[in-house]
């Protein structure tokens, strides 16, 4: 008797040790899944011209902390991959749609007491519809400013699971089940002294819907989330060919995530990157870019796994309307 009520004790404290665990590692991230909102905002061209872009974006984290702290663990790994598609058409010389699309991979490994936990997912994510308008001239000459909105539309499935059959929790579904409201807003200015070079701005603030399903008898509601970008950008003659660098700064900061009504730990916080970027014009419609994300400064809510660089290869294709390109030509 004393031996089986042994048994049943350890097996219990091993369950209970599962349990605990897999709860404290899958709340353990909130910067892992797809890039939307860093995606938005092809820029105005004239009445009629077609923008396409087709990008890939790597973000690898490994990087744990606590607060502001960096912690020494590298048993947690999160890789995302994701490919985005972008449509932008310009309804006049100041009014445009832009269309965000999304196919998402999403893998978290983590390795505790010499075993491996892969969980990984992979989809059609959600999308993102804007509305824009220009303001060309309105701070003074070489000048512009934008306003747009628009809203997430839940396309993702937010029902995968584990090899187990098991639901997986929020932050690793393609989607969210919800829809959010996004309010955009851009300013650039070109100085007089060189015409080629750019001082810009950006703000995104995405006010998030809630998954009234989540596990069927829940509700999850992703925290609010702002964006502010600065960046500073030049064109070069390099090789015959125009090049165009460009160096931003990004901050970050989202609200806590709310699970059937209450804040979930170790969600939310601040972040700070640089972010490095070149392209190049392969043909007068056609260019290149590639970007990196590097973090500066993270502060996170309780314990949370975080960017450690993110990676941004991508083509831009312009189709201007028939009349410019004879013009061109």
């Amino acid at each position: 008797m004393t031996k089986r009520f042994t048994m049943n004790c350890k097996r219990l404290f091993f369950v209970t040790c599962i349990l605990v665990f897999t709860q404290i590692d899958a709340q353990t991230c909130c910067s892992g899944g797809i890039p939307l909102s860093n995606n938005l905002g092809l820029s105005q061209a004239d009445k009629g011209t077609i923008q396409v872009g087709l990008n890939y974006d790597y973000n690898y984290l490994n990087t744990l902390n606590s607060g502001t702290e960096t912690l020494n663990d590298n048993s947690r790994l999160r890789i995302t991959h994701s490919v985005l598609l972008n449509a932008n058409y310009s309804i006049s010389n100041r009014f445009s749609i832009e269309g965000l699309f999304t196919w998402v991979n999403q893998r978290r490994n983590i390795s505790q007491f010499g075993n491996e936990n892969l969980d990984q997912t992979s989809g059609i994510g959600d999308a993102v519809l804007l509305l824009k308008y220009n303001f060309p001239e309105l701070l003074g000459e070489k000048s512009n400013i934008a306003i747009g909105l628009g809203s997430k539309i839940p396309l993702g499935s937010s029902t995968e699971t584990n090899d187990q059959g098991i639901t997986l929790n929020a932050d690793l579904q393609p989607g969210s089940n919800a829809w959010d409201i996004i309010y955009w807003t851009s300013f650039s200015k070109n100085f007089a002294f060189r015409p080629t070079s750019t001082l810009s701005a950006r703000i995104i603030y995405r006010s998030t819907g809630t998954n009234d399903s989540y596990f069927e008898n829940s509700t999850y509601k992703f925290g609010n989330e702002f964006q502010g970008f600065i960046s500073f950008s030049d064109q070069f003659v390099l090789f015959k060919t125009l090049t165009n660098p460009s160096l931003s700064f990004k901050y970050r900061d989202a609200r806590r995530d709310k699970i059937s009504g209450f804040d979930l730990d170790n969600t939310g916080g601040n972040w700070v990157s640089v972010i490095p970027n070149f392209s190049i014009n392969l043909k007068p419609q056609l260019a290149f870019s590639a970007k990196a994300e590097l973090p500066i400064y993270n502060n996170v809510d309780g314990t949370q796994l975080t960017p450690t660089y993110r990676i941004t290869t991508g083509l831009l294709l312009k189709i201007s309307p028939k009349k410019n390109v004879l013009q061109l030509n």
